[in-house]
């Protein structure tokens, strides 16, 4: 994909910030920053959601601890897929009550499961092998299952979290073996939960699996909540694509109604964090190849990998030139990762530009710094809350 060539909305966080930005540039090669009014904007979108009962923040999209502090104070609550997550969180909100987190691992050891159960978290089994092997962690408890709905939604192949190709969730074939195994071990349903994949812009996505999922509760008669996963899409100024979370809100009320026995929670990862960050960096140099132009930027896939891992797009400008008047050209940008794949892609951009131009790469407050790395042994951005 290639960014359009028409202006971008002067409403957009990070050109009304422009100056502060550009200063902020001044003294560092590369940085993320983050707007806390834009998650505190996206918190207040779904907390108007009428048919939504609890909001959990999947936070492998972002850990910074001021980042989690807004959506702490928000009653936000936190979903985890690691020990490491779940501790990092009590670190950081020691009196934080464990009601508030979600532990949602997927194909971990045996000794992650005791870990939990012991701490009495709420614990997602998405595979019957922890409940046929291990029986004696989930006799007698309370347990939430993860079903694949038998299909994936998103961009890219490894955002799809469902369908044969996926390996999240139950099988639906095995639901019946799971009913006699949580009779068998006197266990007790009280979630169901999906998620299908990530920046889906179709609205019933989300009521076709609430659909599914009461459906299957209805087995359970110790079912208590459908948890429909998360996968919102956030804007892309370059296009117009977005999801009207009222139409969303309406067709999942309309299902509630129907299955008026049953909470719904929600676990949105980048739609609550990912327009709040920006990736400041500088051009560092150019080149040539015939009619192939490459532009250098100070930093690469170590830092933001999501281009070279998922051919995902991220709005890319010069900052330093913006309101300039001069002709845009094709250029692919490039990092100073030694990798053939250190792309962030084709993008239209100044005829202008120089070395040392303030460069910046939006969308990156999720799933940027948190899935960073050191590789080539190079720095990893600071990072700034505004």
């Amino acid at each position: 994909m290639i960014d359009s060539v028409l202006p971008l909305q002067e409403s957009v966080w990070w050109l009304q910030k422009r100056d502060h930005l550009l200063d902020l540039a001044k003294n560092q090669l590369n940085a993320f920053i983050y707007d806390s009014k834009t998650i505190e904007r996206s918190i207040a979108s779904l907390k108007n959601m009428e048919s939504i009962d609890k909001i959990f923040y999947a936070m492998k999209a972002n850990f910074n601890p001021d980042l989690l502090r807004i959506l702490y104070d928000f009653n936000i609550n936190f979903e985890c897929v690691s020990p490491g997550e779940v501790k990092f969180l009590i670190k950081t909100f020691p009196n934080i009550g464990i009601n508030r987190i979600l532990f949602t691992p997927n194909f971990s050891p045996k000794d992650e499961y005791i870990w939990a159960m012991n701490l009495g978290l709420k614990v997602t089994i998405d595979n019957l092998y922890p409940l046929k092997e291990w029986p004696e962690i989930f006799k007698n408890k309370n347990i939430i299952v993860r079903i694949d709905t038998g299909h994936g939604e998103g961009h890219h192949k490894h955002v799809k979290t469902a369908g044969k190709e996926s390996k999240f969730g139950i099988h639906l074939p095995q639901v019946k073996e799971l009913m006699v195994l949580v009779k068998s071990m006197d266990i007790n349903i009280v979630g169901i939960h999906a998620h299908n994949g990530s920046e889906i812009y179709e609205v019933n996505n989300w009521i076709t699996i609430a659909e599914q999922l009461a459906l299957i509760g209805k087995k359970f008669n110790t079912t208590k909540f459908l948890d429909i996963g998360g996968g919102f899409p956030t804007s892309n100024h370059s296009d117009n694509r977005s999801v009207s979370m009222k139409d969303l809100d309406d067709g999942l009320l309309r299902i509630k109604q129907k299955y008026p026995n049953y909470k719904f929670w929600i676990e949105p990862g980048r739609y609550l964090v990912a327009e709040s960050g920006i990736l400041l960096t500088h051009i560092t140099q150019m080149k040539n190849k015939g009619d192939k132009k490459f532009i250098g930027v100070g930093t690469g896939m170590n830092t933001l990998i999501r281009p070279a891992l998922y051919d995902a797009h991220h709005e890319i400008i010069n900052l330093t030139r913006y309101y300039d008047n001069t002709v845009t050209e094709l250029v692919e940008i490039v990092g100073p990762i030694c990798e053939s794949g250190d792309s962030f892609g084709m993008h239209r951009f100044k005829k202008g530009s120089r070395e040392d131009d303030v460069i910046l790469i939006a969308n990156v407050g999720a799933y940027g710094s948190s899935m960073s790395s050191h590789y080539n042994l190079r720095e990893l951005p600071i990072e700034i809350i505004l």
